[in-house]
């Protein structure tokens, strides 16, 4: 059904909160140029007359012919009258985990697009039949029962600076290409997408093999409403102390039978390991047998030690394998993955503390156990000048804010309650608000 390319263009621009203007993100392929031209139909109606349109196309740079496609979807945007940039993955490429890399290098392009056009948010050409091929795969690593349960967000803010949008999360990719078809428009074909070496390109042939139907995905609501859970569960439970340690309450620390909770401790234990991704299920296991025996111990998991006492559990950072950032002057860093590090002034290099120092202080102040706030002080962040010579010249100086590894590059728009719980756990900001209203219920359905 052709039309209902048209439809979800029109109800997404009616999702903003206000009149913005939007980046696209158009490789050539059906999708993503289906998305720009059904956006720039909508458009024509009176009441969108306010908002506006861009494009990008990221050359990744992959394929010898990649720079003519590049080149003719910019023609192809002149001829629609809307503004075009072609940014190009320079320098050497990974060996393994070409996929994840170029993923992350996109969002990173696409991100510099729209500070460059001053975007308020980019579209992404994804559609019904990309949801059905995420929840295949994450349902195959976790059996349906972790965290990756739900599809695609409707909405995911990256980097915390700009929103990426899905409008087309509910299109099959068959009526995107009807749409295109009766419009006399083409589109390029990338062989990755066939290429058997690549988990999505054997998840989608064997999907187009059982002749079924892609279905929306029927997890997100539900994963909003755990996220939402999981973010009371911290709020009432858990203290985090000086971005080391975070604390909680003995009454709940056995409760690993309940998903909700199990992730939102996985999900501070990430943030104080210096970790995206939470662990694997197997070690998930582990620590909940741990944890529900209700002996006193400590177990490590994810460079984190889960340290279970009478008056509690406690999270920190195991002491090893703890690195050393050297920043020039007035420039930014992340050291151990926990702590984003701004010089203020000259030089300095960031490493473990070795006595503890004031930290250790400040943590028994809070109360802590003498022993937790020993072993967690020995892997806060040391300040020292980067040169030698200058100690007692000019002190060392730097302004840190805890890094909350899980979410500061990917937030899904169902995870947002517990992003923005986590956050202020640790110090920082609620994440910025995407610009459209009902993300989950309109579009992610």
């Amino acid at each position: 059904m052709p039309e209902a390319v048209i439809a979800a263009a029109t109800r997404f621009l009616k999702s903003f909160t206000r009149p913005g203007r939007i980046l696209v993100a158009i490789s050539g392929g059906s999708d993503s140029k289906g998305l720009l031209v059904a956006l720039h139909a909508a458009l024509a109606a009176a009441e969108f007359n306010r908002f506006s349109l861009v494009a990008c196309t990221v050359d990744h740079a992959l394929r010898p012919e990649s720079a003519d496609e590049a080149s003719a979807v910019g023609a192809f945007c002149a001829g629609l009258g809307i503004p075009h940039l072609v940014c190009c993955w320079q320098g050497d490429k990974p060996l393994a985990g070409i996929q994840a890399a170029a993923r992350r290098k996109r969002y990173d392009l696409l991100a510099e697009a729209s500070a460059a056009f001053r975007a308020d948010c980019i579209a992404t050409g994804h559609t019904l039949d990309d949801q059905s091929e995420t929840i295949a795969m994450r349902g195959a690593r976790d059996r349906g029962q972790g965290q990756g349960s739900a599809g695609m967000a409707a909405a995911m803010l990256y980097g915390r600076r700009i929103w990426v949008l899905r409008p087309f999360l509910k299109v099959r990719r068959a009526d995107i290409r009807a749409f295109l078809e009766a419009r006399g428009i083409g589109w390029f074909e990338d062989p990755s997408n066939a290429n058997p070496l690549f988990e999505r390109a054997r998840v989608r042939a064997s999907l187009a093999a059982s002749g079924d139907a892609p279905t929306p995905d029927r997890g997100g609501p539900q994963r909003a409403d755990s996220s939402a859970r999981a973010a009371a569960l911290l709020g009432d439970h858990l203290r985090v102390h000086e971005g080391l340690v975070a604390e909680v309450a003995a009454t709940q620390a056995g409760r690993m039978d309940d998903p909700d909770w199990r992730r939102a401790l996985m999900t501070v234990g990430a943030v104080i390991g210096g970790r995206e991704h939470l662990p694997g299920r197997a070690t998930i296991e582990r620590l909940s047998g741990f944890l529900q025996s209700g002996e006193a111990g400590r177990m490590t998991a994810g460079r984190v030690v889960f340290d279970r006492r009478r008056s509690g559990l406690y999270l920190y950072r195991e002491p090893r394998d703890l690195p050393v950032l050297r920043i020039g002057a007035s420039e930014s860093g992340t050291w151990d993955g926990r702590f984003n590090v701004t010089s203020v002034g000259p030089a300095v290099t960031i490493s473990a503390e070795a006595q503890g120092g004031a930290w250790r202080q400040r943590l028994i102040a809070a109360g802590l156990p003498q022993g937790v706030a020993k072993r967690a002080s020995l892997v806060a962040p040391r300040i020292a000048p980067a040169d030698a010579g200058s100690l007692g010249s000019e002190a060392a100086e730097a302004k840190l804010e805890c890094r909350i590894g899980p979410y500061d590059t990917f937030l899904p728009g169902f995870d947002r309650s517990m992003a923005d719980t986590v956050a202020q756990l640790f110090g920082r900001d609620r994440y910025p608000a995407p610009p459209v209203d009902d993300v989950l219920t309109e579009m992610a359905g």
